[in-house]
């Protein structure tokens, strides 16, 4: 059996704060927040769910990758953090350009790009231990005019 962990709502916002460093490119701090047991759910560009994405090295690698499509992406959160015992859920919005990269895009390099998403965490330890994500992907493709 599991032992849940309740984490302060001060606990959550500093957490969170480092999230966003780290999806705004700080990749150093993967170190810091990220278990090396992380485990990720979500629907991948390329089929995956997300389970290939392992530990800090996986993390930073996801981050890398959703960043050279889009080196000035810019995260910041709209609602939350929200608590609830050992989870903290935040909805986020991304604004960057585009920079080339995604196959089947008609959207030109340097076209503005908006899209929202959703994450939610499980935090063991001061670390993140489970991580889910829900990106408007749709949204994003469409501006990128993937399929048009």
């Amino acid at each position: 059996m599991t032992t849940t962990e309740n984490i302060t709502e001060e606990a959550a916002a500093s957490l969170v704060t480092k999230w966003l460093n780290l999806w705004n490119g700080d990749l150093d701090i993967a170190d810091d927040i990220i278990a090396e047991a992380n485990r990720v759910h979500a629907a991948m560009f390329d089929g995956g769910d997300g389970s290939a994405v392992g530990g800090v090295s996986g993390m930073k690698s996801l981050v890398a990758q959703m960043r050279s499509l889009m080196s000035d992406l810019t995260f910041s959160v709209e609602v939350g953090p929200l608590v609830d015992a050992d989870h903290v859920v935040v909805r986020w919005v991304a604004t960057g350009h585009y920079g080339g990269g995604v196959p089947g895009a008609g959207a030109p390099v340097g076209t503005e790009v908006t899209f929202h998403g959703t994450d939610i965490l499980r935090i063991n330890g001061q670390q993140i231990v489970e991580y889910w994500l829900n990106a408007d992907t749709l949204d994003l493709m469409t501006q990128l005019q993937v399929g048009s």
